[in-house]
């Protein structure tokens, strides 16, 4: 369909392929609209100094509608065109799902754009909590259905290990070690306390015995704590995400940007752009000129750094890598970073749209109107770790794509753990698992082949072609999740196509020994549905079970 309408806004003369907008097509709300829409009409105003309505008309005129398998175009709006299908077109759909199986909905949408999508990157000195969760499920989710369109995406872990963070990882180390051999030690007034670093202390008064021990070993135990700390921590990271399904392409570590000699360099770039001031001692950023509500400071008057230098040779460091494209995924603490980090981005010659940043709102644990500050088995603040103890990995991660990211989330408990329709997460696997039971049933009651032959003209009433029609719209919902940055679009379309589905189920005798034909027809559409289904999930990070 978007091929179509690209070809018809060529043959009619309003711009070339070089200029084309990304054809963006929705389903209407109301039926009455049509099948899909588009706003093509308004985005080509500028390019083709014509009214929304007039081109429009033009590209109406040059469509192929039977090769499209349209039934009836319409302009509404401003220029919105409203397209009917000829529901001729919904019976390829089966086939072509079947046939392309886990390709199905694989598309060049994305031109293959280079992005990359750094999320997470919480500091290396203690446990990813609930934010850091959310953020991971939505940076994986979204990297999946990019790279399912066409985009070339890479995931990308930053991590700060070279400021204050870690010196103080580093001192609290010491602090415990120094604790497990029976030595008097002043814990660290901004050091960490939780078990894990407990736990490293004891690991180092194994490993080391006394033998860091005393002032003169300082520097040598200093600088071992700080790489077995870092290496510590990274490895429960890394082992915590990779359990929740979410898995880097690069873990990038700031103590290189110094080692390479990456950082002061930026500043002669930035320079550049007239953006670079002397003041009282200092260097300065001129970030007001992008909406900062304050100019920010990069050098201080002792020349040492201020946390946004570094952060901005790192995002220089990602353009120089090739990327096309930077989505930060950022806790709602770093709302008002974004305006300085924008206009970094453009004095270091980029534009402001090569830069995006997600933001992560809070989440909110609930069981029943009672709010979940404390982990039972912990006593403290709920980690990630517990919270999948607590529900199971499917639903902390479909319940963490549900919604959009700027959005607060309440994480209800009880409903997560519910086996009812309430419960998304398992309405939508239940539908996975009863396709599949049907299938191994057909099998049973003597379908042999299961739908081997299939007649797909056979499905005909409305519940089979409202399925159909869902099984249709995969694609576009892919590319307009992917256009938009919004994973929760994947979400509300497994719940509408479960929904679909157990509806047409409801309505229908899907297996029936008097009429073979239209069985082997019904199966093959729920077939088709099961692996939508499993295709969707994967793109969240969820599991389609075969049995519940």
């Amino acid at each position: 369909m978007r091929q179509g309408i690209a070809d018809a806004v060529i043959a009619a003369g309003l711009t070339d392929s070089e200029n084309m907008p990304s054809i963006v097509l929705e389903t209407p709300k109301d039926k009455s609209h049509g099948d899909f829409s588009t706003n093509v009409a308004m985005q080509l105003t500028r390019i083709a100094k014509k009214a929304p309505r007039v081109i429009a008309e033009t590209v109406i005129a040059n469509l192929d509608t039977a090769a499209l398998s349209i039934e009836k175009v319409e302009i509404a709006g401003p220029g919105f065109i409203n397209f009917t299908l000829d529901n001729a077109y919904l019976t390829e759909v089966v086939s072509q799902v079947l046939t392309e199986k886990a390709a199905y909905g694989n598309s060049t949408f994305g031109k293959k754009e280079r992005v990359l999508i750094e999320f997470v990157s919480a500091n290396p000195t203690g446990d990813l909590h609930l934010g850091h969760g959310r953020g991971a499920a939505i940076g994986d989710s979204l990297a999946n259905i990019m790279s399912k369109v066409g985009f070339d995406v890479s995931r990308e872990y930053y991590i700060n290990d070279a400021g204050n963070q870690i010196n103080n990882l580093v001192l609290s180390a010491e602090a415990r070690y120094h604790e497990v051999l029976n030595i008097d030690w002043e814990f660290p007034e901004d050091g960490y306390r939780g078990k894990d670093i407990l736990t490293l202390g004891q690991q180092l008064a194994d490993k080391y015995g006394d033998s860091l021990v005393g002032e003169a070993k300082t520097a040598e135990r200093q600088a071992t704590f700080r790489q077995e700390g870092l290496a510590y921590e990274l490895a429960k990271l890394k082992t915590d995400l990779k359990d929740f399904r979410v898995n880097f392409d690069t873990w990038f570590s700031e103590q290189t940007l110094y080692d390479n000699n990456q950082v002061l360099p930026t500043l002669d770039v930035m320079k550049q752009s007239g953006r670079i001031f002397e003041e009282d001692g200092a260097t300065w950023f001129r970030s007001t000129e992008f909406g900062d509500d304050k100019d920010r400071v990069l050098i201080k008057t002792d020349g040492s750094y201020t946390y946004l230098f570094p952060d901005i040779a790192y995002h220089k460091n990602k353009f120089d890598r090739g990327f096309d494209t930077l989505i930060d995924v950022w806790g709602a603490d770093h709302h008002g970073y974004i305006a300085r980090m924008n206009g970094a981005i453009q004095a270091l010659g980029y534009n402001a749209d090569q830069f995006e940043v997600q933001i992560i709102q809070l989440v909110r644990l609930m069981k029943g109107d009672e709010i979940v500050k404390m982990s039972k088995r912990t006593g403290k603040s709920v980690t990630m770790r517990d919270l999948v103890e607590m529900v199971g990995l499917d639903a902390a991660r479909f319940y963490f794509a549900m919604r959009s990211s700027d959005t607060h989330l309440d994480f209800d408990l009880e409903l997560a753990t519910s086996q009812s329709s309430e419960n998304p997460v398992f309405y939508v696997q239940y539908a996975h698992a009863r396709i599949c039971r049907m299938l191994a049933s057909a099998v049973e009651k003597g379908i042999a082949g299961g739908y081997e032959g299939y007649d797909a003209s056979l499905l005909t009433n409305e519940s089979e072609l409202a399925v159909l029609k869902m099984l249709g719209d995969y694609q576009s919902v892919l590319e307009e999740a992917a256009k938009k940055r919004a994973p929760q679009r994947i979400t509300r379309y497994l719940h509408d196509l479960a929904s679909t589905f157990h509806r047409f189920y409801n309505n229908s005798h899907v297996i029936d020994s008097a009429d073979i034909a239209q069985s082997k027809a019904r199966l093959a559409l729920c077939d088709a549905v099961r692996i939508t289904l499993n295709n969707a999930l994967s793109l969240i990070g969820v599991s389609a079970p075969e049995k519940m």
